[in-house]
């Protein structure tokens, strides 16, 4: 591992050993002085770290918390879960531990997958309108050879459809997946540079002038409108019926009050321009998606929420909450890693066939969470609440 000085030493034979991590950890700790004894403690074989991280030196230690029993009423989750949290905010778990046992004592959450497909959009461009015109029925004819191309890369991977949107001389498309129990955007990025692969090869002359794999227009890593209507990943609603009575013994608020700041919400997040008109998804999401490895980033578009409340005659509460863009796994990616598998098998969510059953669970959380910090903020004990859990100070 010779190099200069400044250089993060690397083992070009096995990068992925002990060895290794420990030589980036003395190298880092004599560039800045910073003790890495506790990053340097972790229980993961480092040979299973390639594919998911480089430059290995340790483990960042998220505590974890169990939150439950969540009933679900599911088309794949069914029953009593315990849900994995990792966070270092206080108030969290307990939290949405308090909106489990409220939708629990309801009847549990009832959760419907909707919709299922990862993108990929290139952009093609020609030299004027009708040209990007005629390219796009062109696709509509050839969709089973471009089908066949994208499909050959993937053995579980399925084109659905490709979408388009032509703007000038440019065709905007968006090629959509299925990607079975894996997230997908790797694989939905292979298979669409083979199917435009296919498509530069066949189409007639010379009429496109270029074209580019990712237009931006699948929006990676970013909330956008589009996935709001159209889906990226899983489309999933959770909802319950909550008993009137049942919200004034637990919840110390009435569902008249709680409709009424749910109204309230609406119109603030309009004015605000805001992408999601409920209360913090993204609490549930990240915490969730850190302790069963999926990809944190993608908690930009999967926090995207469309929250609906109505107020029955009898003074019982219907709430719904619908996410758009839920992008998560059971096979691939860092669902392998030691702490990670165990918090899925947790789950029952690792492998394959699992994916929907794990967007379920995580649809119905965030639900519970909604409905318990909503409740909190109507009956004056959102801050003393985190004053009571949230703080931990030096």
């Amino acid at each position: 591992m010779a190099g200069d000085e400044t250089r993060i030493p690397r083992d070009p034979a096995d990068d992925a050993t002990a060895d290794a991590a420990a030589a980036r950890r003395e190298f880092a700790t004599r560039r800045t002085g910073a003790s890495l004894r506790h990053v340097g403690s972790f229980s993961l074989d480092p040979a299973t770290t390639p594919g998911n991280v480089e430059h290995f030196i340790g483990a960042a230690q998220v505590p974890i918390g169990l939150a439950g029993p969540l009933l679900v009423d599911g088309e794949h989750a069914k029953g009593e879960f315990y849900v994995p949290m990792a966070t270092t905010e206080g108030t969290l778990v307990a939290s949405y531990n308090r909106g489990m046992k409220l939708v629990r004592a309801a009847g549990g959450v009832k959760t419907t997958v909707v919709d299922d497909g990862m993108q990929r959009a290139p952009a093609f461009i020609f030299d004027d309108a009708r040209a990007a015109r005629a390219f796009g029925e062109w696709l509509d004819v050839h969709i089973e050879e471009i089908r066949a191309a994208a499909e050959a890369t993937t053995s579980v991977g399925r084109l659905e459809r490709i979408e388009r949107y032509p703007a000038g001389p440019a065709v905007f498309t968006r090629f959509v997946f299925t990607t079975g129990d894996a997230a997908g955007q790797n694989m939905t990025g292979k298979a669409t540079a083979a199917a435009c692969a296919w498509i530069h090869e066949s189409y007639p002359g010379a009429a496109i002038r270029r074209f580019y794999l990712e237009s931006n227009m699948a929006t990676d890593k970013k909330h956008s409108q589009v996935n709001t209507l159209r889906t990226r990943g899983k489309r999933v609603v959770a909802e319950v019926m909550l008993p009137s009575a049942l919200v004034e013994s637990q919840m110390r608020t009435t569902t008249r009050e709680m409709f009424g700041a749910r109204l309230i919400s609406n119109l603030g997040g309009l004015m605000a321009g805001s992408v999601n008109n409920g209360a913090h998804s993204a609490n549930a999401i990240a915490a969730i998606f850190i302790a069963t490895g999926q990809d944190v980033a993608n908690v930009a578009e999967s926090q995207s929420a469309l929250v609906y409340g109505e107020l029955r005659e009898n003074g019982d509460y219907t709430y719904s909450i619908t996410i758009p863009s839920l992008i998560v796994a059971t096979y691939g990616g860092g669902t392998g890693l030691a702490t990670q598998r165990e918090c899925l098998e947790l789950l029952d969510c690792y492998g394959p066939g699992k994916v929907r059953k794990l967007a379920e669970i995580i649809a119905a959380t965030v639900l519970c969470g909604e409905l318990s910090l909503g409740a909190a903020v109507v009956a004056n004990e959102w801050v003393s609440s985190h004053d009571r859990l949230g703080r931990n100070r030096p």
